[in-house]
């Protein structure tokens, strides 16, 4: 008896138009944005109720290991990573039409996203983070606020192009309800995810992520990350280094991100059920937390501490060392999570150990080391989610600090640049896809016609008799026939239509020759210098299917044939190429589903 209102008002939903153009997704983007903020809170709370479960107390998850005997920092990642891995293999076993990955559902899907398997995932992803996993519990919030956009958008009968869109706001307001960084929250899924910014999708990702940072302040959760209170000027000359920390930033980032991949594949080749595979990965991690505790959850208390306290340089290296192996068996395991907030913590670490070296080098240096300790965090982000522009606003919004976006720009770029040229990886699938779509599209678009050139098998000599030519015709489905000479210079074509002129008019076709009933201008010639555009405004005005490519010259000779299907073939997969991009959620006209 429930499902008929609601059937019913999905179906007078879906008949109003106006609801999904792009004045009306700016309400829908809020709409989103509040929900998001909602999802990151019930994420907070239910680490609470796990910690003070288990443990009797909750707060910090470095905190909590750090209060637990050394039995406990053992058995509560075991137990946190059994019980996430129970949660994964039961998401597994759900068979669903949907995409299980927010990042999939946008940038490859149509938006649809599973509901079972999504919270399942977010349960899992809830264990480990209050278990203290090394991994960032912002991946299982962002794809909660998702989630929830997609099931708004499903239940409104939105088109492809609106519910990938929206289910994009969703992510933005995740992010920006995860960090407090409502402009980089709106950036990240840009710059990642859709992989464009124009106004008519970057627009409503702002609205939503404003949204949710609006929510988070009334309701009480939100605070400055890292609050960093007058940050001196940096004089001009001592802006100089962060680029050498940019550069460094730009080698570890890859050499990071190649040591989890590492990790994924050592667990999986143990062959373990995932349950196991995670407990594994949990004992392992208590083992280093009994000694390590700080090393446990994101990393958000080491960095702070970072910043306000003064650490010496082997403490720095050896807490380095031990959060990048505690990250690696928590995601390797095939924890679900983020290494956003992870790969922070590395970069702060880099950072600190190159302001250090800066102090001893440079004694006169007024810059502090813990501005060395921010602009690694943030160029190192750069390198890993190559994203730059959204680590330099991330570190500035976390911040609220405006003197550190100059340094925060140079090491930024350098770091993205320096990272791209040693290796072909970053933190998120879809971009590494993305790339790779890029530079196929480029190489498409440059396609020169000697990578479609095929042979020519219809040609005839001028001094052939027509009676050859008249055979060739019946031998090949053809329109014309190529003439050359003995040198294989092109002469032109020999039409079928004048050969038919010539039976009906009853005339010795024995008596002449291919050379006498040639036509020279009478179809264009493509050349193997031209590209596939040019190539392509030929035979748009050509009826058929196939024309000769010779030389450039004043005796040009013949090289081949070029087929318009071939042209059409490339051109199809630029077509396929564009339609999985960022840019298809822009189109205009039919934006809703056709109801049966």
């Amino acid at each position: 008896m429930i499902g008929h209102p609601i059937k019913s008002m999905r179906k007078r939903l879906a008949g109003y138009s106006w609801l999904s153009d792009l004045p009306a997704m700016l309400c829908w983007a809020a709409l989103t944005g509040v929900l998001g903020a909602f999802a990151t809170i019930l994420f907070h709370e239910g680490m609470r109720l796990i910690q003070n479960l288990v443990t009797g107390h909750s707060g910090s998850i470095v905190g909590v290991t750090q209060g637990l005997p050394w039995y406990g920092r053992l058995l509560f990642p075991a137990f946190g990573g059994l019980v996430a891995g129970s949660l994964l293999w039961l998401a597994s076993r759900m068979g669903s039409g949907a995409h299980s990955d927010y990042m999939e559902a946008v940038a490859l899907g149509d938006g649809r996203l599973s509901m079972r398997q999504g919270l399942l995932r977010s349960l899992s992803s809830l264990f480990t983070v209050a278990s203290g996993g090394s991994i960032g519990r912002e991946g299982a919030m962002v794809h909660m606020a998702a989630l929830s956009a997609s099931a708004i958008g499903r239940f409104t009968s939105f088109g492809t192009s609106r519910l990938r869109l929206l289910v994009a706001c969703g992510a933005a307001a995740g992010v920006a309800s995860a960090y407090g960084a409502p402009i980089a929250g709106a950036l990240f899924v840009a710059e990642i995810v859709l992989g464009t910014m124009t106004m008519q999708s970057f627009g409503p990702l702002l609205v939503a992520a404003a949204s949710a940072n609006i929510v988070m302040r009334m309701t009480g959760h939100y605070e400055t990350t890292y609050a960093m209170a007058d940050i001196p000027e940096i004089p001009g000359m001592e802006v100089l280094p962060f680029v050498l920390l940019g550069g460094l930033a730009g080698l570890g980032a890859p050499m990071f991100l190649k040591f989890l991949d590492i990790s994924r594949r050592w667990f999986k080749s143990t062959g373990l059920p995932l349950p196991m595979r995670l407990a594994l990965g949990g004992t392992l991690l208590g083992l280093l937390l009994m000694v390590v505790p700080e090393v446990a959850g994101n990393g958000y208390s080491v960095v702070s501490s970072l910043l306000h306290t003064t650490w010496t340089w082997y403490a720095v290296v050896l807490i380095l060392i031990c959060k990048v192996v505690a990250t690696a068996l928590t995601v390797g395991s095939g924890a679900v999570g983020g290494v956003f907030t992870p790969a922070l913590f590395v970069g702060g670490a880099i950072g600190t150990l190159f302001g250090q070296l800066m102090m001893l080098v440079w004694p006169g240096m007024t810059t502090e080391v813990y501005v060395y300790t921010l602009v690694g965090m943030g160029s190192f982000l750069g390198a890993a989610t190559s994203a730059p522009l959204m680590a330099i606003l991330m570190i500035f919004e976390m911040t609220l600090s405006y003197q550190l976006v100059l340094p925060l720009m140079l090491a930024c770029v350098v770091a993205f640049f320096v990272a791209r040229a040693v290796a072909e990886v970053a933190m998120y699938d879809v971009t590494v896809v993305r790339e790779r779509d890029v530079l196929l599209r480029q190489q498409l678009r440059n396609t020169m016609l000697d990578e479609l050139l095929r042979p020519a098998t219809t040609v005839v000599v001028t001094t052939s008799p027509v009676s050859a030519a008249l055979q060739m015709f019946l031998d090949y489905p053809v329109r014309y026939l190529y003439v050359v000479d003995e040198e294989n210079s092109f002469q032109g074509v020999v039409a079928q239509q004048d050969l038919t002129s010539l039976l009906l008019e009853r005339s010795d076709i024995n008596a002449k020759l291919a050379g006498e009933v040639l036509r020279r201008d009478f179809v264009k010639t493509l050349h193997p210098g031209m590209t596939l555009d040019e190539a392509q405004d030929i035979f748009v005005q050509f009826p058929g299917e196939r024309l000769p490519v010779v030389s450039r010259g004043e005796k040009p000779t013949l090289l081949g044939v070029v087929y318009k299907s071939s042209v059409l073939e490339k051109y199809s997969a630029i077509k396929r190429s564009l339609d999985a991009g960022g840019e298809a959620m822009l189109a205009f006209g039919p934006l809703r589903q056709p109801r049966k």
